[in-house]
């Protein structure tokens, strides 16, 4: 053979040995009827449930579903809410290995871009695919942890930096795009399994093991469960993990509603635990007297991936028979059905998937490389711009100072991985500038620095914001109902709700505005912060979250004008912390989200500023009413009056002037991010769904769709109203 003939050769017998079941490679191919691809899946995993010992089954019910002596590859897992996590280390001393990383949760919200949050999910799942099909690395990782899908409803929650905003039309379309990134797009087969995180109403940290969220069935159904619904619905996922808390004072690992609504409505085949919450519903929650009583629970609600103790306590249970065969059976069938659907059973040439291994690294490609900067140019939200003080033209620049303790780093979060490299705000500086423009760096204020820095340039940049890990040791701060306290009580992270929203790094702003009042203030947070002082006297402030591996690169095509930005809040940002309810009122119609909220906040949900202009006109919709089983097209003219081009954030919100129930002041059901050159107009076309004006009839035990009037509402943010129409339906 010839070289290329070799390779060509070798390549071809790597692409069967990686996608093959382990039997394939010792001739025991086509020995089972379930290794038939034609047959009917169910028929299939009978075959395979006749064929496993007990013990096999009871394995398959943690994250090893794989079966070994029948040649069934483990499906595996791994977290994935903004770039596979692959930090190694671990029990099994594993090697890391890079991926690409995009912005948290909340900044890939902040593009207001679905196809966006497609495309990374994308990314990652072909990164988690090449990693589980090539030799080098060995592992497998193809159901992916994530999207996070619950709603930040109160910004001191620890982690409102895992999931998109606080609305749930809009956490649940970015939570479908994102679904289905991961997925892919064949129509048979899966990239990987997507794992939706936390079912149900788990927004609190503190006490989260063994705490109660309590709302009503409506809220259930048109607020908390909603993205989870179309995740599950619209996105196709089939995968959930269970959250600590209880709903209503039953905890979430043994609802009903897992088996009743979760597996019977919206066809969720695997159902997890959540790390340790089986042990909770003894220790904390207190509804069982021991493990194997609360294990036992847990299979029949259907839980069937433990991330717990469980093994023993199964066995036992089916000893004394409080557990069936039946019961394990109808656990592992689920499980088995994703893993058909990932293509583990079937050959290689029907999997367009198998061919994802060896070769250039895909978070070393330029089609990676693309996704992650647009993302991250896209999740930069302009909060503050007075007197055009941005963008900075280069051409006049001698001296800038690049200040703040976030200034010359990409800071990592708990389920961050390892990014193949990291743009920080003072390398993305400097490399935009060039070496013409002579750029000083002072973390902070000691010995005067800061202030000497800011003095001596002709203008200043102060980088500040929160630490997702409240430190470097997070890992090790875990007590045993959370994690310890934060130094600063304005940072929050897993286990540990926020105690303030004030910004202690707000002082040193102060510092370098009095010292040059040409300051611009980058805040790199994942949540709120109450920055009054700074709103009121700083001319420039842009947002950005933590951990994309381009953050530095974004930010400085922004400061410069390379790039306009067009990203927008997904949280309403109080103006203080008193305008919150206490933090476990879980019945939103108290004061939350811009549904409910009657206070002036800082800066409005959905709100974002442009360096150019819009202009709205001639709302219309494609009929004059809507049928109770209909849909229409809201559409509007959008024109960049300005003299850049820029994008903005069309925004459709419902209000119910006439409805016989309470409603929220208005309701975000639709939005499209839009890219206009100067002087462009364009019809910018909405569908909305008369499904989506429905309310939870609680007598009908059902969603209905009132005959009454709505008023449809056009804006650049909940606050910002351009246009308004009111709609009939009939």
């Amino acid at each position: 053979m010839t070289g290329q003939m070799w390779r060509a050769f070798a390549l071809a017998v790597a692409t069967v040995c990686l996608a093959l079941p382990a039997m394939a490679q010792t001739g025991a191919q086509d020995k089972y009827p379930f290794q038939n691809p034609d047959l009917p899946v169910e028929q299939r995993i009978d075959n395979i449930l006749s064929l496993m010992t007990i013990d096999e089954k009871i394995d398959i019910l943690g994250t090893q579903t794989g079966v070994p002596r029948l040649g069934i590859p483990n499906i595996g897992s791994s977290e994935g809410i903004h770039g596979v996590v692959q930090r190694g280390g671990g029990k099994r001393n594993l090697t890391p290995i890079t991926t690409t990383q995009f912005p948290q949760p909340p900044g890939m919200g902040e593009t207001w871009d679905p196809e966006i949050v497609r495309k990374a999910a994308g990314v990652e799942g072909y990164e988690a695919r090449y990693i589980s099909q090539t030799p080098k690395y060995g592992r497998q990782i193809l159901m992916l942890w994530g999207p996070q899908s619950d709603l930040a409803r109160d910004p001191r929650w620890g982690r409102s930096e895992e999931v998109y905003g606080e609305d749930p039309f809009f956490n649940g379309t970015m939570a479908t795009a994102f679904v289905k990134g991961l997925q892919g797009d064949d129509p048979k087969y899966w990239q990987s399994a997507a794992l939706l995180k936390h079912f149900l109403a788990n927004s609190n940290e503190n006490g989260r093991g063994g705490s109660s969220s309590d709302f009503d069935e409506r809220l259930f159904w048109e607020y908390y469960s909603v993205p989870f619904r179309m995740a599950f619905e619209d996105g196709g996922a089939k995968a959930v993990m269970a959250s600590y808390n209880s709903w209503n004072g039953t905890p979430m690992t043994i609802h009903p509603i897992l088996d009743s609504i979760l597996t019977k409505q919206w066809g969720v085949e695997v159902l997890s635990s959540d790390g340790g919450a089986v042990t909770n519903l003894v220790k904390w929650h207190k509804t069982f007297p021991n493990q194997k009583d609360a294990v036992v629970a847990s299979v029949k609600a259907g839980i069937n991936q433990f991330l717990d103790v469980y093994k023993d306590e199964v066995h036992a249970a089916l000893a004394d028979g409080s557990l069936t065969t039946a019961d394990i059976d109808y656990a592992v069938r689920r499980k088995m059905r994703i893993a058909i659907k990932l293509g583990l059973l079937d050959p290689p040439d029907r999997v367009p998937y198998s061919k994802i291994h060896d070769g250039v690294e895909p978070w070393n490609t330029d089609q990676s490389r693309d996704v992650s900067k647009q993302i991250a140019l896209e999740s930069v939200v302009l909060l503050k711009n007075d007197k055009g003080a941005l963008p900075l033209q280069k051409s006049g620049l001698k001296s800038v100072a690049v200040i703040g303790p976030l200034a010359d780093s990409v800071h990592w979060d708990w389920y961050g991985g390892l990014p193949p490299y990291a743009v920080t705000p003072l390398a993305g500086i400097k490399a935009a500038l060039g070496p013409d423009v002579a750029v000083t760096y002072a973390a902070d204020n000691t010995d005067g620095r800061a202030v000497a820095a800011a003095k001596a340039a002709d203008v200043a940049i102060v980088v500040v914001g929160n630490d997702p890990t409240c430190g470097p040791n997070m890992a090790h701060d875990w007590n045993d109902a959370g994690t310890n306290p934060c130094a600063d009580p304005g940072d929050g992270r897993e286990g540990r709700d926020r105690e303030t929203l004030a910004l202690a790094q707000e002082d040193l702003v102060k510092a370098v505005y009095a010292a040059n009042p040409k300051t611009v203030m980058v805040l790199v947070s994942s949540f709120p912060y109450t920055i009054n002082w700074s709103q009121a006297h700083v001319p420039a402030i842009l947002h950005m979250t933590h951990s994309s591996q381009d953050e530095g690169m974004a930010l400085a095509q922004v400061i410069f004008g390379d790039y306009n930005p067009g990203g927008h809040l997904v949280t309403t940002w109080p103006a203080s912390v008193d305008q919150l309810p206490p933090m476990m009122d879980y019945n939103i119609r108290h004061g939350r989200t811009f549904m409910y909220a009657k206070a002036k906040p800082l800066y409005p949900f959905g709100y974002g500023l442009s360096y150019t202009t819009f202009r709205y006109a001639n709302l219309k919709t494609s009929a004059p009413q809507i049928n109770k089983n209909g849909e229409v097209t809201v559409s509007v003219d959008v024109s960049n009056t300005g003299q850049m081009a820029g994008d903005t954030v069309v925004q459709l919100y419902v209000s119910y002037p006439n409805s016989k129930v309470e409603r929220p002041m208005k309701e975000l059901e639709g939005f499209r991010r839009v890219h206009l050159v100067a002087g462009e107009t364009r019809t910018v076309t909405i569908p909305l769904k008369a499904a989506q004006l429905a309310y939870w009839n609680v007598d009908a035990k059902a969603f209905t769709v009132e005959t009454a009037p709505v008023d449809l509402m056009i804006g650049e943010s909940s606050a910002d109203i351009k246009l308004s129409q009111r709609l009939s339906v009939q």
